[in-house]
């Protein structure tokens, strides 16, 4: 446990992390990268390149820091941290060596002046302190996944039943579990783990659910993303019948039980999770408005499915924005998703649920005109690899 000494030490810290905190980060995934081959599954390479982990992981550091006194004010930082984890199989056995390379980038980064071994006595209690809340909530999900019926534990061997082309980026695939026995029910929103064996490394990656839960099958929806060694693997290399390693679903970025309306707004790839709480809104009888972004029609996924939804079901309303339409397309507006445009799309009360999804720029202005709408903080449900500020401007 902490000492009154060392909590004090990392509070005076705070400084030094608002100001170099992702240079520390960045030095740590250099060390344990390189010192720990064995955890490079655990991370995405674009990710690292284009510094988004670090900024993420340095926003979690900082808040940890500042609200070491009392940490339940790190809110849904905790959850989201452990959903992460569990998707990707995070182990105990992990954590010593992120806390061993935590403390040697401290060292080298900040100099031995600034990091003296007081400093790193207490950052070491307080990684251990954080360590032992995420492994034990850990454990509780994994008990908790293995237990449920049709539950497992670690990876589970599923076919690819079937695979569709959803639009000129994205593809679905149908999974079902070779042994034939059941899945467990998931929530609309979460993910799926895979582990892929890509010319002889292993890679781990996580894909929306894109679909309701069934009991008997699963389905992603992958966006081929330009260099993306797990997404060209499942576009290119994965085939009906090639049997893939899938870990539970995970994710808190969830539907939540209310009778308000609902309004999804979404780009790009962002759709993936929309479509499975839609599915689950409209079989709940709440009034939906769909409101999508894309480039142009041949990278709209699920238009069709959309369509027919909306044929048969009154309570939902959908809209499409498309930035650089082509010659035929049919949207209901072009450009960006404006203020305005957003303001006559939703519901004219605002006691409504919005869930939106995207691309950085897009979540950062769909944040803004909400708010600039009215519509309560509390009421606005969105997932963000990175720090929540980020998406202020």
């Amino acid at each position: 446990m902490l000492s009154t000494e060392q909590k004090a030490i990392i509070q005076q810290t705070v400084p030094l992390l608002e100001s170099g905190g992702e240079a520390l980060t960045r030095h740590f995934y250099e060390i344990m990268l390189r010192d720990y081959p064995e955890v490079q599954p655990l991370f995405n390479q674009a990710h690292q390149a284009s510094g988004e982990q670090a900024r993420a992981l340095a926003n979690a550091v900082l808040n940890y820091a500042r609200h070491i006194d009392q940490l339940e004010a790190l809110g849904p930082l905790v959850g989201q941290i452990v959903n992460k984890h569990v998707s990707l199989q995070v182990q105990p056995e992990h954590y010593p060596i992120v806390g061993t390379c935590l403390l040697q980038a401290m060292r080298e980064v900040l100099g031995e002046e600034v990091a003296t071994d007081a400093v790193l006595e207490a950052w070491g209690a307080a990684y251990q302190q954080l360590a032992d809340i995420l492994i034990e909530a850990e454990e509780g999900v994994y008990t908790a996944h293995e237990q449920q019926p049709g539950g497992w534990r670690g990876a589970r061997a599923f076919h690819v039943e079937r695979k569709s082309p959803e639009s000129e980026e994205i593809t679905s695939f149908y999974l079902q579990p070779v042994d034939g026995q059941p899945v467990p029910p998931h929530q609309p929103g979460q993910y799926l783990g895979l582990r892929l064996m890509i010319d002889g490394k292993e890679v781990r990656r996580n894909y929306s659910l894109s679909a309701a839960a069934n009991g008997k099958s699963l389905r992603i929806s992958v966006k081929r993303e330009p260099g993306g060694v797990a997404s060209t693997f499942l576009h290119d290399r994965v085939q009906e019948g090639d049997v893939l390693d899938v870990f539970p679903p995970a994710g808190d970025f969830v539907l939540r039980a209310s009778d308000r309306p609902v309004a999804f707004v979404t780009a790009g790839v962002g759709i993936t999770p929309a479509v499975a709480m839609t599915e689950a809104a409209l079989a709940d009888g709440r009034e939906v408005h769909f409101l999508h972004c894309a480039r142009h029609g041949g990278v709209h996924a699920f238009h069709d499915w959309v369509e027919r939804q909306a044929e048969q079901v009154s309570a939902l309303t959908r809209r499409y924005c498309y930035s650089e339409p082509r010659a035929g397309d049919q949207p209901h507006a072009e450009g960006f998703l404006t203020r305005e445009q957003l303001a006559e799309w939703l519901p004219d009360s605002r006691e409504v649920d919005v869930y939106f999804l995207g691309p950085k720029p897009f979540m950062q202005q769909v944040r803004a005109h909400l708010r600039g709408l009215g519509i309560p903080d509390d009421r606005v449900n969105y997932e963000f690899f990175g720090p929540a500020s980020a998406l202020e401007t």
